[in-house]
């Protein structure tokens, strides 16, 4: 699906067709936008190739006059009770008449700018446009990140009440998705540098180079608090580990020292039942009774100062 935006009072809006220096935003793309846009605007098939390649981690590249910026963007999913945050890649294509994106599944950052939600956003100033959606993602890794900590502290208290295997699978879903913001924001700070550089984007207007620096900071702040958090999880779960092991330890203690007790009336009424006229107290009933009893007491206060029951 493509579409095409521009702004219009400070706003951006949707119009019809195709016009200069307006935003061409591409969504789940298909044969005959890929072809539209190889013939319309010249682009090199190795920058729509990567483009399309969902496995494409973060970085900037340039083909002829156009540049391209692939950025992994945050995404959550909510299924029943339980979130999965991933990434999913953004390519941003910057020609010299106008800015593309291309994006394989619907974007909510891109659809709030395509949606005129972001104010004081304007296409035209292509690499403005596209610092501006990278700051925007930034920011959104920071509010999940924040999101994944509260969930995190939530499991736990969850966790200390009844141990449950919803809530331990929450956890290593929760684990998994720092994995891949950890991965996904480090290859972001590295083509970052590459562009503070100036390797890529070289006439860049003090605005835009401030607006750089903005994103720098907050993927800086968001590997940090990805790295932080996976470290805190890594060490809960083991916490965890040790104490449903322990508990596994008690319960299966508790039960031996439960069998053993319970043997000991067993042990008596096999001795009393061999019907040996020398055994003593074979002819009173209520003798291997109180030799059971007894034998169970004593067994039990000897397995209570060892601390096994």
């Amino acid at each position: 699906m493509m579409k095409f935006h521009k702004t219009s009072n400070g706003k951006i809006t949707t119009v019809d067709a195709y016009e200069e220096r307006c935003w061409i935003n591409c969504v789940a793309p298909n044969e005959k936008d890929i072809n539209y846009l190889r013939s319309e605007f010249g682009i090199e098939p190795e920058l729509l190739r990567a483009s399309l390649d969902k496995e494409e981690a973060s970085h900037i590249d340039s083909g002829g006059e156009d540049t391209l910026i692939i950025i992994d963007s945050p995404v959550v999913d909510k299924t029943g009770k339980n979130f999965t945050y991933y990434t999913n890649p953004v390519s941003i294509i910057i020609t010299s008449k106008n800015i593309i994106t291309i994006s394989l599944k619907e974007n909510s950052i891109i659809e709030e700018f395509a949606d005129g939600v972001i104010k004081n956003a304007y296409p035209e100033r292509k690499v403005h446009f596209a610092f501006q959606i990278m700051l925007r993602m930034a920011g959104k890794y920071l509010r999940y990140l924040n999101q994944i900590i509260k969930i995190i502290g939530h499991v736990e208290e969850e966790l200390k009440a009844t141990m449950r295997n919803e809530e331990l699978i929450q956890l290593l879903e929760i684990e998994k998705s720092l994995v891949y913001f950890s991965a996904s924001l480090k290859s972001i700070s590295g083509m970052l540098g590459k562009m503070s550089r100036g390797k890529y984007l070289v006439e860049l207007e003090s605005e835009d180079r401030e607006l750089l620096e903005d994103i720098i900071i907050e993927i800086k702040q968001a590997a940090e608090m990805s790295e932080i958090y996976l470290n805190i999880l890594s060490s809960t779960m083991e916490a965890f580990s040790s104490l449903i092991s322990n508990n596994l330890n008690v319960v299966a203690k508790i039960l031996a020292s439960v069998a053993i007790i319970m043997t000991i009336p067993t042990i008596v009424s096999g001795i009393y039942g061999m019907n040996n006229p020398g055994i003593p107290g074979m002819e009173e009933w209520w003798i291997p009774f109180i030799a059971m009893v007894v034998g169970m007491v004593v067994t039990w206060w000897i397995l209570k100062r060892k601390d096994m029951i």
